[in-house]
């Protein structure tokens, strides 16, 4: 029609589908329950593709967009929303550039070579992963999130320090918060949700994680990942009363290994891979880490710093990268998320400073390959 001659990409599937599905999903839903619903089809296109959160979320719904879209004051230019924007999207991607990719290295190396491993390079590979996928996924947030508030635009919080959790059902209510809320709204409910009697209710939760584990990924890997997560929330809901009394430390521990083993499951390109690693961890053959290992988590910037400590450089260049995963876990458990420092965030010297060396340093390592952890969903 316009003349034009574009090349055929032969992508698998849209970017971003599973996501806008969901959208789409939920607007012909509350279409359906509510017939007095209606907006303009280019206010429910723009919802549908509005490119921040298109990717990998955060999960909107319409009565969450579409009054943005036509409020006149989001409409007008921002100074303060667009630091505040830009801010978070520096955060988001110093998070996925210079942390998930890193572990990135670290964890593709792993995977690829299970058989070798031994239960030490096993453990810190799976930790490595907990970490890679929680800064990957946050850290795509954020700049969602970033780029949606440099436009005066609202997107909801869909992370909030999830590993601080002390049980499976709360880790779910700060874990990619949006997609439990569909889950819970769209098919949760709609099965009778916790009004059948509780045989009904523990089957409802497992059918919700069952159809999320389908929906992350056309593997098996994926469905046992989200039939554990059910079965585990099936149990919780059941002992409840029992699990009041477990100490805070012991709930946290139990709930972080199991967050940690399902996590194998969601990684490993096949159940078998999935079983191997699981395997090399419980046979505990303490081997030393892999000097193999070690090079693929290497960092070009952290190397040529501590390069300068020539006298404790052999011992540093070993240790670096599981100091670096106890420090990233110290973040993670006990330094404020970004939604906590956006709350406080003011305009100042001080910030501008953090967000200009945040992206400068994140811009230049886009040159290294990264990880795109979305393409299998």
């Amino acid at each position: 029609m316009l003349s034009t001659n574009m090349p055929l990409l032969n992508l698998l599937l849209p970017l971003g589908i599973s996501f806008f599905t969901f959208q789409q999903l939920s607007y012909i839903i509350d279409s359906y329950r509510n017939p007095a619903l209606h907006y303009s089809m280019i206010d429910y296109v723009l919802f549908v593709v509005f490119f921040p959160q298109l990717i990998a979320g955060p999960i909107v719904t319409h009565d969450e967009m579409i009054p943005q879209f036509n409020d006149d004051n989001k409409k007008r230019w921002s100074a303060d929303d667009f630091a505040l924007g830009i801010t978070a999207f520096a955060y988001g991607l110093a998070k996925k550039v210079l942390i998930a990719d890193t572990f990135g290295n670290f964890v593709n190396y792993g995977f690829d070579n299970i058989s070798s491993l031994g239960s030490l390079n096993a453990i810190f590979v799976v930790v490595a992963y907990t970490i890679q996928i929680y800064f990957d996924f946050s850290g795509y947030c954020d700049m969602a999130t970033g780029i949606a508030k440099m436009l005066h635009f609202d997107l909801p919080m869909n992370f909030n320090s999830p590993y601080k959790s002390f049980s499976v059902t709360e880790f779910w209510k700060r874990w990619h918060m949006t997609l439990t809320r569909f889950l819970r709204n769209y098919v949760y409910i709609p099965l009778g949700g916790n009004r059948k009697g509780k045989a009904k209710t523990y089957l409802n939760l497992w059918l919700v994680f069952l159809i999320s584990g389908i929906w992350h990924g056309a593997n098996y890997t994926f469905i046992v990942w989200g039939i554990l997560h059910g079965s585990v929330m099936v149990i919780e809901r059941m002992n409840k009363e029992r699990m009041k009394g477990l100490h805070p430390a012991l709930s946290w521990i139990l709930t972080f290994v199991f967050i940690n083993i399902a996590w194998i499951f969601f990684r490993a390109d096949s159940l078998g891979d999935a079983f191997a690693m699981i395997k090399q961890i419980a046979m505990l053959q303490f081997t030393p880490i892999s000097a193999d290992m070690l090079a693929a988590a290497r960092c070009v910037g952290i190397e040529k710093l501590i390069s300068y400590s020539s006298e404790f450089y052999s011992i540093l260049q070993t240790a670096y990268p599981i100091i670096m995963q106890l420090a990233v876990l110290f973040m993670v458990l006990f330094c404020k998320n970004t939604n906590e420092r956006i709350n406080e965030f003011k305009p100042g010297f001080k910030n501008a400073v953090i967000v200009i060396v945040l992206l400068s340093y994140s811009i230049m390592s886009l040159s290294q390959i990264s990880t795109f952890l979305y393409f299998n969903f």
